[in-house]
């Protein structure tokens, strides 16, 4: 918007024999112009990149099938957990595996 209200400036200017602010208005045009481009380009790539990334509604509504559940008294079977939890003997033993 900002670049499309230069330019108009630029142009007015130049019609009406305003050489001051044409000369402004015509050497901030390049820089805001590229900023325009970059801008659009740069949001473009991020629509890309959602549309292509996995919808996370459906993960979303697991868990708040499982709190509604919950408060109806209901027992939904159990998932298993993403990073299992190791006991504190195997992380000691772990561990002074990696100091040795």
């Amino acid at each position: 918007m900002l670049a499309g209200g230069d330019y108009l400036l630029w142009n007015w200017s130049l019609q009406g024999s305003h050489d001051v602010l044409a000369l402004v208005a015509g050497l901030t045009l390049p820089p805001l112009a590229i900023a325009l481009i970059w801008l659009l380009a740069l949001n473009t790539a991020r629509l890309l990149a959602r549309a292509a990334r996995p919808s996370q509604a459906h993960s979303q509504a697991q868990p708040q099938a499982r709190s509604q559940a919950r408060r109806r008294g209901m027992r939904l079977p159990q998932q298993p957990a993403q990073h299992e939890q190791h006991s504190g003997g195997e992380q000691a033993s772990s561990s002074s595996k990696l100091a040795a």
